[in-house]
């Protein structure tokens, strides 16, 4: 080259350009890992493809080689069914495990990158969504912990959003109105949701089902709410900007086309829950100037992504070293591990001790409330609260205080009349981490707030669900109000403890069990009506085991009584009446099937003894032929309750003493 020859040097890209090369490396990917799956949703993923550049770009704090970071920003997926949105996001940020491989494994066996967003499954996961709305609720928990915590460390440890992608179909479930009213109740500014106005769900347009203005909505209730151009990037930064500054929530409809670029599918349903089809993957990569192969972005759109996902490093370590010097590091370190202090666990020996003395007679929501009484003085990261039940659940103690839209220092929260919202955001109160929530409801309205129980489940979450009123022993309210089939439905789900005290003691016990399931949520089922105080010894956790022989026979076994709850008082009463008549039954209280089938099965056969059984709880009794011979062998009920006075329902539907012996009886004959 001669001297006076020059180089010549290429214009630098455009910020137009390298936005749309960064979302379009989100579209390929979707598109291709639905593709070779031959499953999934590629729609969503391509269209909010210009949204989510512009957030995890210009917003999202994070430091994708620290997903854990305690102050990360949250960014949840409500519309979980678009996954590939978010495990391409994974991926092109750096986050450890989320390989090529993982994405080119999307729903299959194994593999990190299932159908629908995973909690724990996947680094980077915040929540398990897929049922719709669930995140979105989720996300107010979240964002409510965040606050929550705020109040209790300072803004220099905890001073985080919370930000949430939601689609049509989550804002059309119930559950969106009972979340949203209760953010925009709360003011919990820093939560906002990113709205994918697409206009199409899976039959075809929206207009099929649903005419409402959710911009009007979420303003009804109290949201900051503004409407942009979904791939426009400057007004969707523009808004993004203007929400974090807001005082209040803030939803931004982001008007988008479903499955954007695939040349004759975008914009219509068939790209929202099917493969595009090699043809339209073709089609669409011209269309979008992508022209690499499958899973294949080049070097320089992935270098760009990584510096993205690595951009908070230097945020975390200054957080850290923050963090090392703070005068409240060892209550922040164990609230965010979520330990129960040794003095809580002393203070509830303590009651325990003095219940065994002075054998009170309590409902057992009334125990309920006096263990709380015991423990939180001593768990300050212990959140409680009730949907509009706080006195009949016995869940708020005297030393508590309520949380405020102006004063996010209290202890208890009023969820209003949202069982559903309740139960999710707790779930997001849990996941968020540095708080141990419960919240208290009827046990009949487990029915309203299931969908979020079973994700408690499925995620592992320590949420428990203080579940009052649990049998037709609540009385007048009649069989609207009388759970039946609750028990056995709610010991149908999967990693889930099922807590049906008998007493005073059991429940205090009961109490200490569930807050140590730190890898599952508890159910604790209380009686509205008075019980005696069975147990005369209080050392022992004795319902550690989930079983235990409450009263052995005198002499000779002869039969085995087993039940939980209220009844075990009425199965002490059968004893007794056999006793008499010179036959050796035992009473066994099993508070937690759960627990008890993890003891070993000597422990267990020890305790159900191999003579015959006779089981009696005042619910539906599917299930109970795990430990009887067959339902004839099951003092329960087999129809709705009715409205009376309780002892009267008790004797009307046979859940007494007399009956329970001569079933007795009669198994002998």
């Amino acid at each position: 080259m001669s001297p006076n020859q020059t180089t010549a040097v290429q214009p630098a890209p455009s910020q137009e350009m390298l936005h749309r090369d960064a979302a379009n490396a989100i579209r390929a990917l979707a598109m291709d890992a639905v593709q070779k799956a031959n499953s999934g949703h590629p729609g969503m993923p391509m269209g909010m493809a210009d949204v989510a550049t512009v957030l995890f770009d210009k917003f999202l704090k994070f430091d994708a080689a620290d997903p854990d970071w305690p102050d990360r920003d949250r960014f949840v997926l409500s519309a979980g069914h678009g996954s590939m949105l978010l495990y391409a996001l994974l991926y092109l940020t750096g986050t450890p495990g989320m390989t090529r491989d993982q994405l080119e494994g999307f729903r299959q066996l194994g593999s990190m990158t299932a159908g629908h967003p995973e909690y724990s499954h996947a680094p980077g996961v915040e929540t398990t969504t897929g049922p719709l709305g669930q995140g979105l609720a989720n996300a107010v928990g979240m964002a409510l912990a965040e606050r929550l915590l705020a109040a209790r460390f300072g803004d220099e440890l905890v001073d985080h959003y919370t930000y949430v992608i939601a689609g049509d179909g989550c804002l059309m479930e119930g559950i969106s109105h009972e979340a949203i009213s209760l953010a925009g109740h709360l003011r919990l500014s820093k939560l906002i949701v990113l709205f994918d106005d697409n206009a199409i769900s899976i039959d075809g347009p929206t207009a099929l089902a649903v005419s409402d203005d959710q911009a009007a909505r979420f303003a009804a209730s109290g949201w900051e709410v503004v409407r942009v151009d979904g791939h426009d990037p400057e007004a969707i930064e523009t808004a993004i900007s203007a929400a974090r500054v807001s005082d209040r929530p803030s939803l931004i409809c982001c008007r988008t086309v479903i499955g954007y670029g695939a040349p004759t599918k975008e914009g219509t349903a068939a790209t929202h829950g099917a493969p595009l089809g090699a043809d339209e993957v073709a089609g669409a990569r011209e269309r979008l100037g992508w022209p690499h192969p499958p899973f294949e972005v080049p070097e320089d759109i992935l270098d760009a992504w990584r510096a993205i996902g690595a951009r908070g490093a230097a945020e975390r370590q200054a957080w850290s070293a923050r963090l090392a010097g703070h005068p409240k590091l060892e209550a922040f370190n164990q609230a965010l591990a979520g330990e129960v202090p040794e003095n809580a666990l002393q203070a509830l020996a303590a009651h325990k001790a003095k219940l065994a003395t002075e054998r009170p007679k309590l409902a057992t929501r009334q125990s309920s409330k006096a263990a709380l009484e015991a423990i939180a003085p001593s768990l300050p990261w212990l959140i409680g609260g009730s949907a509009d039940l706080t006195g009949s659940n016995g869940t708020k103690t005297s030393e508590m205080t309520v949380v405020a839209p102006d004063d996010f220092s209290g202890t208890y929260i009023h969820y209003g009349v949202r069982e559903h919202a309740m139960a999710a955001a707790m779930n997001g109160l849990a996941l968020h981490g540095g708080l141990i929530p419960y919240g208290g409801t009827f046990l009949v309205f487990t029915d309203y707030a299931r969908p979020a129980i079973r994700l408690s489940a499925l995620m592992g979450l320590r949420v428990i669900y203080v579940m009052t009123h649990d049998s037709i022993g609540l009385g007048e309210d009649g069989p609207t109000h009388q759970p039946i089939e609750h028990l056995a439905a709610l010991r149908a789900i999967p990693n889930l403890c099922v807590f049906r005290p008998a007493d005073a003691i059991e429940t205090a016990e009961c109490w200490e069990l569930a807050l140590a399931q730190d890898g599952r949520p508890s159910v604790l089922a209380l009686t509205r009506q008075g019980v005696p105080t069975l147990r005369e010894e209080a050392g022992e956790n004795r319902c550690a085991r989930g079983g235990y022989v409450l009263a052995e026979a005198d002499g000779d076994r002869r039969v085995s009584l087993l039940a939980t709850g209220s009844e075990v008082e009425i199965a002490m009463a059968a004893r007794d009446r056999l006793a008499a008549e010179g036959i050796g039954a035992a009473v066994v209280s099993l508070p937690c099937w759960e627990l008890f089938e993890e003891q070993d099965a000597a422990y267990r056969d020890a305790v159900l003894g191999s003579a015959p059984r006779i089981a009696v709880e005042a619910a539906a009794p599917f299930g109970w032929t795990r430990y009887v011979d067959s339902e004839a062998d099951v003092i329960g009920l087999h129809g709705f309750g009715a409205s009376a006075p309780g002892p009267a329902l008790y004797e009307h539907f046979g859940l007494t003493a007399e009956r329970i012996a001569a079933a007795a009886k009669a198994r002998l004959a």
